[in-house]
């Protein structure tokens, strides 16, 4: 074959992301997916993964929910919010059905746990590429309450029109209790919305997030009216 040829032969492979942050079941996925004649590019943590399908718009994704950085789910919600429409299959240790849904919930194609048969992993894998793209459109979604305003796309928060510095993990909180409004979420369910299900921290840990968001946020932070504590349970957003 001439290298022009295998330069198109190459150009016309299906492009595999693998987002996986153990080495060893990265290496056995890359290898059995380049078997089956993919393109296969490879990230071990959520940053890298959003670079790489800016730049290279994979076909599809294979996606591990622990990860360093930013986890699988808020990878994926942010895939989605963007636009993107490729078959994301969302790979997890965990088999609960919530842990399920959630991850159906927020865009996945397919949901396959940990351990898994190879076999069975890259059959879904054809399964989804046949299926195709899905419609999903750009969404820019807007949260405004009491001169806050939070731009869910852009990650920006502004308080009566001045940028209010968050960091990361203090936006994806406020977003988490944003769109779950009127409804109380015990800390463990902010816990598996913003780390992922996964993640085993102390209630103290989202405690203090709550004390910096009411701080930033609220006209009287020791009385709070939008980040309210829901005794024996955790909070609330209220507007």
């Amino acid at each position: 074959m001439t290298t022009d040829s295998a330069q198109a032969s190459e150009g016309n492979k299906r492009r595999v992301l693998i987002v996986e942050d153990d080495p060893s079941i990265m290496l056995g996925l890359r290898i059995n997916l380049e078997a089956e004649g993919y393109a296969v590019q490879s990230a071990e943590d959520g940053e890298r993964a959003l670079s790489l399908v800016h730049a290279e718009a994979p076909d599809l994704v294979i996606l591990d929910v622990m990860l360093p950085k930013m986890n699988g789910l808020q990878v994926l919600q942010t895939l989605r919010r963007e636009g993107h429409a490729m078959p994301i299959i969302v790979l997890s240790a965990r088999t609960g059905e919530m842990d399920k849904v959630t991850g159906l919930e927020l865009g996945a194609e397919d949901y396959v746990a940990k351990p898994f048969s190879l076999a069975e992993l890259l059959a879904r894998v054809r399964a989804a590429l046949r299926r195709g793209p899905r419609v999903v459109e750009p969404q820019r979604t807007v949260h405004e309450f009491g001169g806050v305003r939070v731009d869910v796309s852009a990650r920006t928060v502004t308080k009566a029109s001045e940028a209010l510095e968050m960091t990361a993990t203090e936006f994806d909180v406020l977003v988490c209790l944003i769109e779950a409004r009127g409804v109380a979420l015990s800390r463990e369910a902010i816990f598996a919305r913003v780390w992922g299900p996964n993640h085993h921290g102390t209630p103290r840990t989202i405690d203090n997030f709550i004390q910096q968001l009411r701080s930033k946020l609220e006209p009287d932070p020791s009385r709070p009216r939008h980040v309210v504590t829901v005794r024996g349970i955790g909070y609330r957003f209220d507007r």
